[in-house]
């Protein structure tokens, strides 16, 4: 019985091993067969690349072609969207709608170049309103014919410009730089505005009766009533120094740090609080700077360095060029003079020898 189970297994192993080499066998011969059906593949398309290249074109813009056609519907779902502003958005215009608690604000991605219609919120105040739109208060006093900054109310509507300066209405025979005389400004200031259009592009002749925008323009009737005193410079005290510590020269927040192209730091305050020596000295220099300071004033310490404080309120300057100043002493009220966009002061460490530093380094 035990050598009849041998020979069988025996007889199974043989079986085995035949069926394993006829199956390599077929194997090697289809692995052949596919081999050579490759080969020649790779040398009819070699020579025919020039025929297939266009079949594979025609083919790929169809697909695209096709892609294009499915994709349609949701490009324009997110056209609706975007018009219908299910996408997000702002604007500069805040719109307060009686039914809404509260209001929305949307800036425009527009190019800023017309007038902007803005609703006064609750808390609202000329500065503040100056300073979110990136203009001078004197820009929207005038616009609006304020009489008194502190007149507006809630859900007035304000009109904003679009830069700091004047909208002007042209008269018959005015020229662009008669009203540039006019207002104070460059011609060139007005032809740079890229808003501006002209009849004539060569001559930029104006049209009676239309409008343009005059950047840093200053209105007629402000000239009249409020003439500026041109600064005035003079050599310092000999002998007058200053106690060597920097103190703060007026209360409020830091609004704009000291960097590489403001070379200062900006102090700002809706209460148009005090300005005071931040040392002793001599009042150096004293009146209206038509190169943005506005009113300012500049203090020479005696020991090497020198303070300047800028954009200060019209007639609230209380020195003058030759004055000698204690540390603490009152120079005028924070405004909003020159070019500025909210009321602040623009203060300056200078050391004689070695330039501006940052007042942040020095105040205690």
């Amino acid at each position: 019985m035990g050598d009849f189970i041998k020979q069988e297994i025996e007889l199974i192993r043989k079986f085995g091993g035949l069926q394993a080499g006829y199956w390599a066998r077929v194997g090697k011969m289809l692995l052949g067969w596919s081999d050579e059906i490759k080969k020649v593949l790779a040398r009819l398309m070699y020579r025919q690349r020039g025929r297939f290249s266009q079949s594979f074109v025609n083919f790929s813009m169809a697909f695209l072609f096709f892609g294009a056609i499915i994709l349609s519907g949701t490009v324009e779902d997110l056209i609706d969207k975007a018009g219908s502003g299910e996408t997000g958005g702002s604007g500069y215009l805040i719109m307060a709608q009686d039914s809404v608690v509260g209001a929305q604000t949307l800036i425009s991605d527009l190019p800023k170049g017309g007038v902007t219609e803005y609703r006064v919120e609750d808390g609202d105040t000329v500065s503040s309103i100056a300073q979110k739109f990136g203009v001078s208060i004197d820009t929207i006093v005038w616009e609006n014919n304020i009489k008194s900054v502190s007149s507006i109310k809630p859900k007035q509507i304000l009109r904003i410009l679009p830069v700091t300066g004047v909208r002007y209405k042209v008269s018959r025979g005015e020229t662009i730089y008669s009203i540039a005389k006019k207002l104070q400004v460059n011609a060139q200031t007005m032809i740079d505005y890229p808003f501006n259009t002209f009849s004539n592009d060569e001559t930029f002749a104006l049209v009676a009766g239309q409008e343009i925008i005059v950047p840093d323009g200053v209105k007629p009737s402000e000239v009249a009533e409020a003439p500026r005193v041109v600064a005035r410079t003079v050599a310092p005290i000999p002998g007058v120094k200053g106690e060597g510590n920097f103190m703060w020269p007026t209360s409020g927040y830091i609004s704009q740090r000291y960097y590489w192209y403001h070379q200062a730091v900006d102090i700002a305050s809706r209460d148009n609080p005090t300005i005071v020596a931040a040392q002793g000295g001599t009042v150096i220099t004293a009146g209206w700077n038509a190169g943005g300071y506005g009113n300012y004033v500049v203090i020479d310490h005696g020991n090497g360095y020198q303070t300047l404080y800028a954009h200060m309120l019209n007639k609230s300057m209380v020195v003058k060029a030759g004055d000698r100043v204690s540390q603490g002493q009152k120079l005028g009220i924070m405004g909003s003079t020159g070019r500025s966009t909210g009321t602040h002061l623009h203060f300056e460490v200078i050391k004689v020898a070695g330039g501006k530093l940052d007042p942040l380094s020095v105040l205690r």
